[in-house]
């Protein structure tokens, strides 16, 4: 199985890079301010994925809610 991890719109990348700063400062995770990612837990990463996931459906529902 090929791992795609493009984005559909590039141009998404600067506001996906600020809410993983946000959400990791919400739960209270420092990020390596040299992007190397290595030392983070797998928890702690997760826990900041799953949050941003969260979101993304919580907008993608109201945006949907609201063409109905």
């Amino acid at each position: 199985m090929a791992n795609n991890n493009s984005l559909v719109v590039p141009q998404a990348r600067a506001a996906l890079e600020q809410m993983k700063y946000e959400v990791a400062q919400e739960l209270g995770i420092s990020l390596p301010q040299d992007g190397y990612y290595g030392n983070m837990t797998t928890r702690d990463m997760g826990s900041i994925g799953g949050s941003i996931t969260r979101r993304l459906v919580q907008m993608a529902q109201q945006q949907l809610a609201g063409r109905s």
